[in-house]
């Protein structure tokens, strides 16, 4: 992984444009497949906000650690969670990363330092502060690293992780997606401040704020962050001012936010478009290349469908495994 600040060669620009349309395509064939009725169950889509996690995720190796959130298919993608196993997981089948029995809202994978999608607003926020911990003792020279919605900034364990990350100087990066909205609810009804970032002074503790909508931003403001933490210096806390494209969950009516906010954002800050702009006008990428992947995307999200579908269910006999853990 180049070091913060380092020029992104070809190969990796063209990986980032991979995982950022990975994303977008996973998310949008999703909503399809709600409204066909094809899908059950509330699915939090993750489209518009693709910058952040694999900006941040970019820096991270086999040794680091994720904490994701409701809308975790993003983390999830950027961290190397398979997403073939992602289809199939949310299509309930015994290939899902989770045999078929977690569902959207707990994808995890361990073997890619995915520790998990919760359900439960903030809940990754200590866990991020614990996982930081083991690292710090263990002394592996790994980085934990908590994504969460501006909501979560309001939840007490937001604040006693944080107070205990900095008391502890825990090697922790604290990401912030300030999508403007905690459900239907606009951030300036129940937030003071503007800057979530600010939050962090309560503590001591390092901050940054980064464009959402910019990969490059979010990528260099992320190296910082988790450099910063993997020297023992403590964490930080890196709000990504974002926006999702759909609405809280699939099939939201969407009236607490107008049509014009939304294709203002759309329209002139999306993230694929501006990194696509930006590298291939600098002559980093060619336009052909980023076509290309488009459609093989296209081709690996559809194919992963047709598996998903054709997928046994889990078996009635593992209906408690993996489910209680014994002492």
């Amino acid at each position: 992984m180049p070091a913060p600040g380092a020029p992104l060669s070809t190969e990796t620009l063209m990986d980032v444009y991979r995982q950022m349309r990975t994303i977008r395509a996973f998310e949008e064939k999703l909503s399809e497949l709600v409204m066909a009725g094809k899908l059950a169950g509330f699915l939090h889509l993750y489209a518009g906000e693709e910058a952040v996690a694999v900006g941040v995720c970019a820096h991270l190796t086999d040794r680091d650690v994720v904490n994701s959130t409701h809308r975790g298919h993003g983390h999830c993608i950027a961290k190397g969670v398979d997403v073939g196993g992602m289809m199939a997981e949310l299509f309930g089948r015994r290939t899902g990363i989770c045999k078929g029995k977690g569902g959207s809202m707990h994808i995890a994978d361990l073997d890619h330092g995915m520790l998990g999608a919760n359900g439960i607003v903030g809940a990754g926020i200590p866990l991020t502060a614990g996982a930081a911990l083991t690292a710090q003792v263990k002394q592996t020279g790994g980085v934990a690293v908590g994504f969460f919605g501006d909501g979560a900034t309001n939840q007490g364990q937001f604040h006693e992780a944080l107070n205990l990350a900095a008391v502890w100087r825990l090697p922790a990066v604290f990401v912030a997606e300030n999508n403007l909205y905690g459900e239907a609810t606009p951030m300036e009804f129940v937030t003071p401040v503007r800057d979530l970032a600010a939050r962090a002074a309560s503590y001591g503790m390092r901050s940054a704020i980064a464009d959402g909508m910019d990969f490059f931003d979010v990528h260099a403001k992320a190296g910082e962050a988790i450099a910063h933490a993997r020297r023992g210096d403590g964490p930080t806390l890196l709000e990504c001012k974002t926006y999702r494209y759909f609405g809280h969950y699939v099939g939201d009516p969407l009236t607490y936010r107008t049509k014009e906010e939304a294709d203002d954002w759309m329209q002139n800050r999306d993230p694929l478009q501006r990194f696509a702009e930006r590298v291939v006008r600098d002559g980093l990428v060619e336009a052909g290349n980023l076509a290309r992947i488009d459609r093989e995307t296209t081709d690996r999200i559809e194919a992963a469908v047709r598996a998903a579908e054709q997928a046994p269910f889990p078996d009635p006999s593992e209906l408690l495994t993996d489910v209680y853990v014994k002492g």
